[in-house]
């Protein structure tokens, strides 16, 4: 199943993708169950799905703007350093523990949205990821039931502004202007998922492929991931994990590529999707 998040006639809403176009699930299956987020709270993707098999679509694609896929996530919990090539490039140690940061839910956009170059740096990095989102929450969750709290999956950019990322050992200024964070287009359940470690990830900065791996390559697994956020803070319905970028972000390169107004820059994981964004400079916005 594939579930987006949505703005259709000024209203949010959420539903779910079929072949020809988009079932509404905002406020049908229960009185108040209005965000995709609390339809996983509530543990009623399965209700959902059968609510919608049969059903004609209400409206189509085209008719909708689209929000990230959880726009309102308590937790984006961001995973660093979780590729070998990308670990070997940046010239850090090996960790024994996953390196971890947070992102803030206002700083995301969405599938097709502007993806924002601020006033203040003209470093702005690509980072393709991808994104696990917490169905059922918990805390010290052991790694063998990691998967069974998993609502889904989805394409990241978690885009950063490098010389902002640097000017203290936190990444944290970096890592969470407006405008940076793409997520979408929408969310994958496990089901059409399967093994997740199979999926390739693809990122092309005006379709020159910038970073290509496979989710095996991840130094710390989904599972390990889960496992060790879990224990250090409770994890919530919608909360989203970002698993790392491969190798080859533009800060590494030689000479340094930083994205620029007029990019496009494209995150295509199979069976999740491609999540394409352009480059607007933030000046024309305010």
């Amino acid at each position: 199943m594939k579930f987006i998040s949505f703005v259709r006639l000024g209203k949010c809403g959420f539903g779910l993708l079929a072949e020809d176009g988009i079932v509404d699930l905002t406020e049908r299956l229960a009185p108040g169950l209005a965000s995709l987020k609390a339809l996983i709270a509530a543990d009623m993707l399965q209700a959902a799905a059968s609510f919608a098999r049969g059903r004609p679509a209400d409206f189509a694609l085209s008719d909708v703007t689209l929000l990230p896929v959880v726009p309102d996530a308590g937790k984006i919990l961001c995973v660093g350093l979780n590729y070998e090539t990308h670990r070997a490039e940046t010239k850090r140690p090996d960790n024994k523990h996953p390196t971890m940061f947070t992102r803030y839910a206002d700083s995301q956009i969405a599938h097709g949205q502007p993806m924002l170059l601020p006033a203040v740096s003209d470093k702005l990095d690509f980072e393709g990821e991808m994104a696990v989102i917490i169905g059922r929450g918990g805390r010290c969750i052991p790694e063998e039931q990691a998967l069974e709290h998993v609502a889904g999956y989805a394409c990241y950019n978690d885009g950063t502004i490098r010389d902002w990322q640097r000017h203290t050992h936190q990444f944290g200024p970096g890592k969470t202007f407006p405008g940076t964070g793409g997520f979408g287009p929408f969310m994958v359940t496990p089901d059409e998922v399967g093994n997740y470690s199979r999926l390739t990830i693809q990122t092309r900065l005006n379709g020159v492929v910038m970073q290509d791996a496979t989710l095996a390559d991840l130094i710390f697994s989904v599972e390990r991931l889960i496992a060790y956020i879990s224990t250090y803070t409770p994890l919530s319905a919608g909360d989203v994990i970002l698993t790392g970028t491969p190798g080859g972000v533009g800060d590494r390169r030689e000479p340094p590529l930083y994205m620029k107004v007029g990019d496009v820059i494209e995150v295509e994981i199979s069976r999740l999707g491609r999540l394409v964004n352009t480059v607007v400079a933030e000046t024309a916005l305010l």
